[in-house]
């Protein structure tokens, strides 16, 4: 890949396409091309083939995905699948139809088991059923990884997967109907320290940039207080502000900073081809797991991130909602012996995510 190599990302403005259209031009690479879901519906196949004939990019990214936590992958199961198989399936086509060198296909480590042995091993793959709240997602990316091992060991192209554990960083989501949990809990214990602190331009700032379920900042206070119950922000019958989080709190999560990632999968660009993991392992496992291999329980991350944001209320853990899948540690032995490893750890990347989000507000 040549520093002018024409380069199609494709979800440049999600969290994981905006990192890595960064790393991108950090790294020197001037030539490349984007388009917005209005300039280019990605379900739409006509419309996908047309773009990759007249613009005919030499690698592609694709880091484009319908997403969002344990609430939008219950609520959302059909958008899930359908939105992500259409979309990939449009993207690997056409990059093989128009000769593209080598697709880099992102997915998640929501694609092992429900109870794969921890730490997960790429060979994890398909062995046991999966967790049923995000089985759709799963499965659409499942397909993906098999649409590029398919296409490289029929049609002789180069498009690599991998596999990232859970991101979070600059441009992340903070819809709490759809966000995933370190996003959404880092807004809304923001939102419990301004409660509790009686701080209603803060409010009002925030919901002039993320409104939710279409309460903005020029609701009233009542209307506000209601939805901000809904999504478990509330002043408590001691007078004090509690922020209710779903589940128990004990799952195990992993997190990589979405600059990290971006710079892995640029990494993997240069660096990896398909032969370069095909001949080391069954033809099953040819994807790559990038992570941390590193966990945290999510009562301690949300702990962590109470201390960080400056919240003196309570948590409280709604046992009657979902925990998810107890614990997903990826193992990473695959992605250190290509030669890259992370460097930001937990403490530092909630630091850095707050004071990102702080500054947007």
């Amino acid at each position: 890949m040549n520093k002018d190599s024409k380069i199609y990302v494709a979800g440049h403005n999600g969290l994981v396409g905006s990192a890595i259209c960064q790393s991108l031009k950090k790294q020197g690479y001037t030539n490349l091309i984007s388009r917005s879901h209005s300039e280019l519906d990605l379900i739409d196949q006509c419309a996908v083939d047309e773009f990759f004939q007249k613009e005919k990019p030499e690698y592609v990214f694709l880091a484009a995905a319908v997403v969002g936590g344990i609430v939008a992958n219950a609520t959302y199961r059909a958008d899930f699948i359908y939105g992500n198989m259409m979309i990939q399936n449009n993207v690997i086509h056409s990059s093989y139809l128009h000769g593209v060198k080598k697709l880099l296909f992102l997915g998640s480590t929501c694609i092992y088991p429900k109870f794969a042995p921890q730490p997960m091993v790429e060979s994890a793959l398909l062995t046991s059923e999966l967790e049923y709240t995000n089985e759709p997602y799963a499965i659409a990316k499942i397909a993906g990884i098999k649409m590029c091992e398919s296409y490289n060991l029929q049609y002789g192209t180069n498009f690599i997967s991998v596999m990232p554990t859970n991101l979070y960083g600059p441009n992340d989501n903070f819809d709490l109907e759809k966000s995933h949990v370190l996003p959404a809990l880092v807004r809304k214990i923001h939102l419990g320290r301004c409660l509790d602190e009686e701080n209603w331009d803060a409010i009002r700032e925030d919901l002039l940039r993320n409104p939710i379920e279409g309460v903005d900042h020029t609701s009233d206070e009542n209307c506000i207080n209601t939805i901000l119950d809904k999504y478990g922000v509330r002043k408590g019958g001691n007078g004090k502000t509690e922020v209710e989080i779903w589940g128990s709190g004990t799952p195990l999560r992993e997190f990589l900073w979405s600059e990290e990632m971006a710079d892995a999968c640029v990494y993997v660009m240069k660096h990896v081809d398909f032969k370069d993991v095909a001949k080391d392992s069954p033809v099953l496992n040819t994807h790559i797991n990038i992570g941390t291999g590193k966990e945290i329980r999510i009562k301690d991350l949300a702990n962590l991130i109470k201390n960080i944001v400056g919240f003196d209320g309570d948590l409280f853990f709604n046992t009657a909602k979902p925990d998810g899948t107890i614990r997903k540690l990826t193992d990473t032995s695959k992605l250190d012996r290509l030669g890259w490893s992370y460097k930001i750890g937990i403490q530092e990347g909630v630091e850095k995510i707050y004071h990102w989000y702080s500054q947007m507000q």
